[in-house]
């Protein structure tokens, strides 16, 4: 029997698959230990080299009942304008992590999202879909 993988069931396939790649060069290059901040100044560098677009530390509001309120959230990256991505560096992804990962995606109009735990000697990678 020949099955085939609808699309829909992975939207944006592609464009998660060439973060992934790229952000396992930086786990390579750099092994696990650092502060999350260098494994977000390596995918920058990364992401340059490659040519991938993406924005760092995009900004979010929020709103409740139509009414912005005073703190609003940041994206550790939106890359492609389609996927959020929220990198890590600790001993695993917690489900603080997923919970935190799913509001961001509800308040952008962002359908996927990737959590990337640089952490462990092996790259963590957590896809949510909303």
């Amino acid at each position: 029997m020949d099955y085939q993988i609808k699309q829909d069931y992975f939207p944006y396939k592609n464009e998660t698959d060439l973060i992934i790649n790229a952000a396992i060069e930086v786990h390579k290059n750099l092994g696990n230990g650092f502060l999350e901040i260098v494994y977000k100044d390596a995918l920058c560098m990364e992401f340059e080299y490659r040519s991938h677009f993406y924005e760092r530390e995009k900004h979010y509001p929020l709103y409740y009942k139509d009414v912005l309120l005073p703190h609003s959230f940041y994206a550790d990256f939106v890359v492609f304008d389609s996927v959020i991505l929220e990198t890590k560096a600790k001993s695993g992804i917690a489900n603080e992590d997923l919970a935190q990962t799913i509001n961001y995606l509800k308040c952008s109009e962002c359908k996927v999202g990737l959590i990337l735990n640089f952490g462990k000697p092996l790259l963590e990678i957590k896809r949510v879909v909303l």
